[in-house]
């Protein structure tokens, strides 16, 4: 329990802040938070920095409700994965290796296995699981359901992911077979023709009335399943990319009159309408461009969070970070090359090229801020040469092999080169990703802001940046910029949740984009 005098709390514990600032009512947190940031101005050589101050009430509702997960692609790697997780660490299993016993965790989830920091006490510094810093859904109490293009129930769809110990998959395979995926959207010219033999599934009728079912579905769900909340994820195979047409996705009228008129919508985009009518939040876990702007917009009209794309997992997490270094020691990356291959269905989908360009786009993109944040290394327009290559290797299944090479500029003309090679399971990367992703949007949904000068309480934007620190091509709100830096991220999503621990706080970081629609 305690170690170089650090506190660390492994067991849930209830948190009470004796502040001035802080109220507590039986339905409602209440705190009021000073918001310290700066406006710049600079002319020619001349930089003014104005500090400012805003104050801001965060008000969070008290109770959890029960959370229903509607993932689309229920059936694939990720999908079989994430639940039978879940089923396992709600039922408490152990299960026998070659390397011993191991017993079900959530390894991998920021919210389940990370601490954060209160302040200090009398043994030293007070760490808490993030999970404890407000009242959040616990995932052992997750109600999963969804689509998938196959019909296989679960249990048969976590044996072909071949993802889990077997003596596991034997003690979740009562469960799981009792899941079966509700039909779903099939377009076969948005993913890989190698696909096709996997569609048993799927929905038929018009792209209005296929709308409709997923609807139904939703509502269906939610009233048979008895959960206060839906959210939706698609976790299903990466598309190609949409083209942005004038008068038929960028606004949301014409998007809707779109799908009236059967024009081409990819099937991510018709389940994010689908969420977006019934309410219900919708996260993109793919890198495809799922958020068209009549998407966007729609979300807006009606209230609804929206966020993506494409899970931060493992090679590009590790980019992330290690190029936000490179740039901040002051050392100039120059060539960044990213080698990948795997066998899972995903790599199988991802060999077809208009697929893998959707991948490339997001895995490309992830260190554009952080080198734009330097104009010391980098002229206006310059970013270093970025090659990133995926291949479909079936033998080597669930365990992608990733493999990178970082050269950069050091002082006077030497180099720099760091090779280096990753072996991770995907899905079991994934699957926490999931989990955070759902939980994180469910308790925003909770929380909202009163700034300094407005009578009325208001949500976060419906583009829920927050989740960036979980997304490798995170959305932001129109007019901000892309964050991309890890663990300033990380930063956000701990102080957001943190504002009422002010007193405690050595410095706040909150990007303005975090704050309210």
């Amino acid at each position: 329990m305690f170690s170089n005098s650090l506190q660390t709390f492994t067991m849930s514990v209830n948190i009470h802040i004796n502040s001035p600032n802080v109220k507590y009512t039986d339905t409602h947190i209440f705190a009021k938070y000073s918001y310290e940031s700066t406006s710049v101005q600079q002319d020619g050589s001349n930089i003014t920095v104005t500090p400012r101050s805003t104050e801001m009430t965060f008000r969070t509702e008290r109770r959890v409700p029960r959370l229903g997960v509607m993932l689309v692609g229920w059936g694939g790697n990720n999908g079989t994965t994430v639940t039978a997780a879940v089923l396992a660490n709600k039922l408490g299993l152990t299960w026998r290796t070659k390397n011993g016993e191991m017993k079900a965790n959530y390894y991998g989830s920021l919210l389940q296995s990370s601490t954060v920091c209160l302040g200090s006490g009398l043994e030293g510094e007070v760490n808490v699981p993030f999970r404890d810093v407000l009242p959040m859904v616990h995932p052992n109490n997750i109600v999963f359901d969804g689509w998938d293009i196959s019909s296989m129930d679960l249990g048969r769809a976590m044996e072909r992911a071949k993802v889990l110990d077997w003596s596991l998959q034997e003690q979740l395979r009562p469960y799981m077979s009792c899941l079966k995926p509700r039909p779903s959207i099939y377009i076969p010219e948005f993913i890989a023709a190698n696909q096709e033999s996997r569609a048993d599934n799927v929905l038929t009728g018009t792209l209005t009335e296929q709308v409709e079912q997923i609807r139904a579905d939703i509502r269906d769900f939610r009233q048979s399943s008895g959960v206060d909340k839906v959210i939706v994820l698609w976790t299903a195979n990466t598309e190609r990319f949409c083209d942005i047409v004038p008068g038929i996705n960028d606004t949301a009228k014409n998007l809707l009159a779109a799908i009236q008129a059967g024009a081409e919508v990819s099937p991510s985009t018709l389940f994010a309408v689908a969420s977006i009518l019934e309410g219900c939040a919708y996260i993109n876990g793919a890198p495809q461009n799922t958020f068209v702007p009549g998407a966007v917009e729609l979300a807006m009209q009606r209230g609804v969070f929206i966020a993506g794309d494409d899970f931060k997992s493992g090679q590009t997490k590790i980019k992330s970070v290690l190029v936000d270094f490179l740039v901040s020691a002051g050392i100039k990356p120059t060539s960044i090359v990213s080698y990948n291959h795997l066998g899972n269905n995903d790599g199988k989908n991802l060999s077809a090229p208009q697929q893998f360009r959707s991948k490339e786009i997001s895995k490309s993109n992830v260190v554009d801020d952080i080198v734009q944040s330097n104009p010391i290394l980098y002229k206006p327009g310059e970013k270093p040469d970025h090659c990133v290559v995926i291949k479909y290797v079936p033998y080597v299944g669930d365990s992608k092999r990733a493999m990178d090479e970082y050269t950069s500029e050091i002082m006077m003309g030497g180099l720099n080169t760091i090779a280096m090679h990753n072996t991770c399971e995907d899905s079991l990367l994934a699957s926490p990703i999931i989990l955070d992703l759902v939980i994180l949007t469910e308790l925003c949904q909770r929380v909202s802001i009163k700034p300094q000068g407005e009578e009325d309480f208001q949500s976060f934007h419906s583009v829920l940046a927050l989740l960036s620190y979980l997304c490798k091509a995170p959305m932001v709100p129109s007019g901000t910029p892309v964050i991309n830096a890890f663990f300033r991220q990380r930063a956000c999503i701990e102080n957001i949740m943190r504002c009422e621990f002010k007193k405690n706080m050595q410095h706040t970081v909150l990007f303005d984009f975090f704050v309210c629609a």
